[in-house]
């Protein structure tokens, strides 16, 4: 199926490349995400048209991701988990909790940002995390996870 990209996506292209994707992602991902539109006279069209307003819409958001990451730059977040003796934890530290801690802390992090590419933590310890504010933007910061008094 050919699709018109109204937005930039990883591995795919960019906004306004017409690109040829299996019909199940496109219908079952990136046309209800509003990533994608079928690539038909008309929508290619109602896209000439559309062009200049949604390349500012793309470079706002990537204004706005690059702002978000300057002020996470460099960050440490510190959280606090029940653990064991021998330093395991009970539970684990995933996506959602390292977006809550810093929501807690004024940042706007959603979980799907989050990116722990070796899974969640399970001991204490310090460790890296990448942030992917925007297709474009990551941001590295630093989390420790120490034990519960």
């Amino acid at each position: 199926m050919e699709i018109i990209l109204m937005d930039k996506v990883t591995n795919l292209g960019n906004l306004g490349d017409v690109v040829k994707v299996k019909q199940g992602y496109a219908r079952n991902y990136l046309i209800p995400q509003g990533m994608a539109k079928r690539a038909t006279k008309a929508n290619i069209e109602e896209f000439a048209q559309k062009k200049a307003e949604l390349e500012r819409v793309a470079a706002d958001k990537l204004a706005a991701a690059q702002e978000r990451a300057t002020k996470l730059e460099g960050y440490m977040l510190a959280m606090v988990q029940k653990a064991g003796v021998d330093g395991r934890l009970f539970g684990s530290v995933g996506n959602s909790d390292i977006a809550a801690g810093l929501q807690a802390n004024g940042f706007e992090v959603s979980k799907s940002e989050v990116r722990l590419p070796e899974g969640p933590f399970k001991a204490i310890g310090e460790y890296d995390v990448t942030l992917a504010l925007h297709t474009d933007v990551t941001v590295d910061i630093k989390i420790t996870i120490s034990p519960e008094q």
